[in-house]
C-alpha cells in the first residue's frame, strides 16, 4: 500500500517532502544498528504515545524528573523495556533535561550509548513528520509493518568525547563507512550529535533537507531556497520554533 499520497490534503505537498517520508517509514521498519525492526517500530509508537501520556504531563510540570513517581502510557505489548519506554518519552516531552548523567546511568543499566542515539535519531524523525500530518490536520499515517533482520553493530571510526554528552565523530575524522555524511570540512556540532550511528544522521538528513533546507544551502545565506517561503522568512518560522521548543542552540 503506498503511504503518504496526502490525496486528502488540502494543500498540494511537494514530491521531495512525499519521497523522504515514504523513505523514512521504510528504514524504520528495518533494523538499525542497535535495534531490531519490530523495536524501531514500537518507538515511533511511543513517540506518538508520550504526547498523549499524563505520567509525561505531571513530571513536565515537576521540579526535577528525577524519581518521580508515576508509570507512562505505553503498549502492552511493546518489546521495549520500561527504560527505553521512559527515554523515548523523555525525548519528546522534556527533553530540555536530559542530562549526561542520565544517559551514562541508562547505559549502566542496560541502554547502550549507541542505542540511545539510535533511538533519539528514530524518536526525532518520526516526531517530525508527524508534526507535519498534524499541522496539516491530517491523520498521521499507520506505523509500517516491523521486517525481519539484525541490528549491524556498525561503530564508526574517528569518535571522540570531548564535544556532546555522547560520543560523536570527530571533524574530519569521518571514516570510508562514513562517506557523505556531511559537507567536506564543514560539520555543525548540532549535525555531528547523531553521528555515532551514521544511519541516523542520514535519516536526519534527508528528512531535514525536504522540510527546511539542505546542510550546503544553511551555511550559504545566498542559496536558491526553491522554497515558496524567502530565507528570512524561513529562518523566522525556525528561530520561532527553536524558542518554542526551549533550543539552546
Amino acid at each position: 500500500m503506498q503511504v503518504f499520497t496526502f490525496s486528502n490534503s488540502p494543500f498540494p505537498i511537494r514530491d521531495d517532502l512525499k519521497a523522504a517520508y515514504r523513505d523514512f517509514w521504510r528504514k524504520l521498519a528495518n533494523a538499525g544498528s542497535w535495534w531490531h525492526g519490530a523495536e524501531r517500530v514500537a518507538i515511533a509508537e511511543e513517540v506518538r504515545r508520550a504526547t498523549r501520556c499524563p505520567y509525561c504531563a505531571d513530571r513536565k510540570n515537576a521540579l526535577s524528573p528525577y524519581n518521580f513517581p508515576g508509570k507512562h502510557t505505553a503498549a502492552d505489548d511493546s518489546p521495549l523495556d520500561a527504560r527505553a519506554i521512559d527515554v523515548v518519552h523523555r525525548v519528546v516531552t522534556d527533553q530540555t533535561r536530559i542530562t549526561k548523567t542520565f544517559i551514562q546511568e541508562n547505559a549502566a543499566n542496560g541502554l547502550s550509548e549507541g542505542q540511545y542515539v539510535e533511538l533519539v535519531g528514530v524518536a526525532v524523525c518520526a516526531f517530525s513528520i508527524d508534526e507535519f500530518c498534524r499541522a496539516l490536520g491530517l491523520p498521521l499515517e499507520p506505523l509500517p509493518e516491523p521486517v525481519a533482520g539484525e541490528p549491524s553493530g556498525y561503530v564508526p571510526v574517528g569518535l571522540e568525547s570531548e564535544t556532546a554528552m555522547v560520543a560523536v565523530i570527530g571533524f574530519d575524522q569521518a571514516g570510508p563507512g562514513e562517506s557523505g555524511l556531511w559537507p567536506a570540512g564543514r560539520s555543525a556540532n548540532v549535525v555531528r550529535a547523531l553521528s555515532q550511528v551514521p544511519d541516523a544522521v542520514r535519516d536526519w538528513s534527508e528528512i531535514s533537507d525536504a522540510q527546511y533546507l539542505p546542510l550546503v544551502k544553511i551555511i550559504d545565506p545566498s542559496a536558491d531556497t526553491n522554497r515558496v517561503l524567502n530565507r528570512m522568512q524561513m529562518e523566522i518560522v525556525a528561530s520561532r520554533v527553536s524558542s518554542h521548543n526551549e533550543c539552546f542552540y
